[in-house]
């Protein structure tokens, strides 16, 4: 549980302070602009993605929004590798 809570923080830190550094907002539960959202708000914007998966090659990620793109942009590229 104790590393749950810690990845769950350390990620909602990145978050805000990559949000700060790029000068960019995420819109909060009044969907107002915010530079500090709740990992738990995050988590639950994305639920609705999805991967859609033709013939085992190809791959696409549908329901992306622009809010969900300026999360993964905050996160790297690996994230970025994985919702691309």
């Amino acid at each position: 549980m104790t590393c749950c809570l810690m990845i769950y923080a350390a990620l909602e830190h990145k978050i805000r302070e990559e949000l700060k550094t790029k000068k960019v907002y995420f819109p909060d539960m009044k969907k107002k602009p915010s530079q500090r959202p709740t990992a738990r708000w995050v988590f639950f914007c994305f639920q609705g993605i999805h991967v859609l998966t033709i013939d085992d090659s190809e791959r696409h990620v549908v329901n992306l929004q622009p809010r969900h793109q300026t999360i993964i942009n905050c996160l790297g590229d690996i994230y970025q590798q994985i919702y691309s």
